[in-house]
C-alpha cells in the first residue's frame, strides 16, 4: 500500500510548468505555464484538440519528462529534486498508467503482465494478487492466454488490471478507449470507474469523448499549452452509467 497523502494536501501540484522540446525547427512550446491541483480520491477529465499538450501533461505528471520550468509535487514529493531512480520508485509506488496502444508484453501471458510492477516491488503473492485483478476485471478464464490471443477490449483490460494492481494513489489514463469500438469501450471505462471507486485512487483522464468527460468530477480544457477553461460536475450530479 502506497503513503497517504498530508491531510488538506492535494495530490498532485503543478506549479506554472512550462515544457519546451526540441524539432528541427527549433524549439517547440507544448506546455506553457500550467497551474493545476487534483485532490485524493478525485476524477479530473482533460479534454482539448489534438496537439494540444494533454498527453505531455501526463508525461510530465508521471515523471517521463522534466519539465523546462516550474514545480510538480506528487504526493509531497517534489519531482524535480529526484533523480531517475528515485523517480521510477515513485512511479512504480504510486501511479498506474493506462495507454491507448496497451504496451502489454506479447511474449509474456495476461497473468505475468499483470504481476511484473508487484515483481519488480519485491511482491512475494505477485502472481496471486495479479490473479485477482485480472478476476475482477472479468479475465479470470484468460490468466494463460498471450497478448496476440486476445481482443483489444480484453487486452486493454489487462493493461487496467496492471496499472491497479499495486494500488496506486493516481491513475493516468491516456485515451483509454481509443483504439475500440464504441461497446468494448464502454466495458473498459465501467472497468476502470469500478477500479477507482472501490481504490479510492484519483484519476486524470485524457480524453476526445465528451460522454466520458461528463463521468469525471472536474474537466479541465487545455489548448496551445494552457489550462483555458474549467468546469466541475454540479452537485448531486450522478456520474453516468
Amino acid at each position: 500500500m502506497t503513503p497517504p497523502v498530508s491531510p488538506g494536501s492535494p495530490l498532485v501540484l503543478f506549479e506554472d510548468v512550462a515544457l519546451t522540446l526540441a524539432s528541427a525547427a527549433g524549439p517547440v512550446d507544448i506546455l506553457r505555464g500550467v497551474s493545476l491541483a487534483i485532490e485524493p480520491g478525485e476524477t479530473v477529465a482533460l479534454v482539448g484538440p489534438s496537439g494540444s499538450g494533454k498527453s505531455s501533461l501526463l508525461m510530465v505528471l508521471a515523471g517521463l519528462e522534466r519539465p523546462s520550468s516550474g514545480r510538480v509535487i506528487l504526493a509531497g514529493h517534489d519531482l524535480g529534486a529526484l533523480d531517475e531512480n528515485a523517480l521510477a520508485r515513485l512511479r512504480r509506488s504510486h501511479i498506474g498508467i493506462v495507454f491507448q496502444s496497451f504496451h502489454l508484453l506479447p511474449t509474456m501471458t495476461a497473468l505475468e503482465n499483470v504481476a511484473i510492477p508487484l515483481e519488480l516491488a519485491g511482491e512475494r503473492n505477485a502472481l496471486a494478487m495479479a490473479e485477482a485483478a485480472l478476476a475482477r476485471v472479468g479475465l479470470g478464464h484468460r490468466l494463460g492466454h498471450y497478448p496476440g490471443q486476445l481482443s483489444g477490449g480484453e487486452q486493454q483490460r489487462v493493461a487496467l488490471a496492471r496499472a491497479f494492481v499495486a494500488g496506486p494513489v493516481l491513475l493516468l489514463a491516456d485515451e483509454p478507449t481509443g483504439n475500440l469500438d464504441g461497446a468494448t469501450g464502454r466495458v473498459v471505462i465501467d472497468c476502470l470507474f469500478e477500479e477507482h471507486a472501490r481504490r479510492g485512487s484519483a484519476l486524470l483522464l485524457v480524453t476526445h469523448d465528451a460522454g466520458l468527460a461528463e463521468r469525471c468530477d472536474r474537466h479541465l480544457r487545455l489548448e496551445d499549452g494552457r489550462i483555458v477553461g474549467e468546469r466541475r460536475r454540479a452537485p448531486g450530479q450522478l456520474r453516468a452509467l
